[in-house]
């Protein structure tokens, strides 16, 4: 049975991925990094070239002489649809029974993202992890600029409410039966608090949602640990964290908070009662090692085992690490 969500092609694929976004819409298809009025929901194809890598993101590039999009080259939005919200959960569930899946994941991307690139990072994910369930994307209203950090500090704690009352609706009405969530980086902000949220008040919700994943959380570490941990725990009893001590964007947002992040291990893993712990360290080769989840092909395969296969931590090839108090992580076997 052929992906639901990816349409093969002679020169290229197109892989479809949903989205809800509280951004203003500005133009036919196109948000900005203003705060809208209410969700907009709706879907975006977008091209992966024959030569892909798994991890990447292909863009044009003036190294390489290349200065505009090319579908067959690049991973390019071709085609944008905005719908009601019924037709969404409808095409949600249509997508599902095409796929033969119980499963959909909800990605909520980080700081410095613009509507179309985490589109992009959707759709790689999507297409990287072979996923044949419901692909969605909640974007929030990020500048997708380095000096707009405190603007997105302010957005996305204003777009806590609206994850909340999406995720509830999404929980409710979407048909799928494994829900994922996954975040990354400064959306982790609001997806934590969103969910302990949702579990305080509608304790209905306890076991609703698959698995928890948060991937480099730009969260205070022991805010998290204290406040939002506990109620997490006692709405999902699984729930993944990914670290890692060469993350430099969590080493910057340490020196502007004064406290370290949850996803930086530099200063010490957090080993939280309840959640798998993950040590991703050394896996990252890029300038700011930040992206690992979705850039690395170690990552990538174990989340790829974890959605997939449902397997956990001890089961997936990690090396276990004994911590204080007789609690443990996890940590990938980095290749001599």
């Amino acid at each position: 049975m052929p992906n639901p969500n990816v349409a093969g092609g002679n020169e290229f694929d197109q892989v479809r991925v949903f989205f809800a976004t509280d951004r203003q819409l500005a133009n036919e298809g196109v948000f900005g990094g203003e705060r809208g009025r209410d969700l907009t929901y709706g879907s975006v194809f977008v091209s992966i070239p024959r030569e892909h890598k798994i991890g990447g993101i292909e863009r044009p590039s003036i190294w390489r002489l290349e200065f505009s999009e090319d579908p067959r080259k690049h991973m390019v939005i071709v085609r944008r649809s905005i719908f009601p919200r019924e037709d969404f959960f409808d095409d949600i569930r249509a997508t599902l029974e095409r796929g033969g899946s119980d499963a959909s994941f909800v990605f909520v991307h980080g700081y410095n993202v613009a509507f179309d690139d985490a589109a992009r990072r959707t759709a790689q994910i999507t297409y990287d992890l072979a996923f044949r369930g419901a692909p969605v994307f909640y974007s929030w209203p990020s500048q997708a600029s380095l000096e707009g950090y405190t603007i997105d500090e302010s957005n996305v704690e204003w777009s806590q409410l609206n994850l909340k009352n999406f995720l509830l609706d999404y929980a409710q009405n979407s048909g799928a039966k494994d829900i994922y969530l996954i975040a990354h980086s400064m959306g982790n902000r609001a997806l934590t608090r969103a969910v302990a949220a949702l579990f305080t008040e509608h304790p209905e919700l306890k076991g609703r949602f698959r698995e928890i994943i948060l991937t480099a959380p730009d969260v205070d570490a022991d805010v998290f640990t204290r406040e939002i941990a506990p109620k997490l725990v006692a709405g999902c009893d699984k729930i993944t964290l990914y670290v890692s001590d060469g993350d430099k964007a969590l080493l910057a947002s340490k020196k502007v908070h004064g406290y370290p992040r949850l996803g930086d291990s530099a200063d010490g893993i957090a080993v939280v009662p309840g959640i798998e712990t993950v040590d991703a360290s050394g896996l990252d080769t890029s300038f700011l090692e930040h992206s690992y989840f979705a850039e690395s092909g170690s990552v990538l395969t174990d989340i790829r085992r974890l959605v997939l296969e449902g397997l956990r931590a001890a089961d997936r090839g990690l090396r276990e690490i004994s911590a204080p108090a007789g609690a443990r992580y996890w940590k990938f076997e980095l290749a001599r």
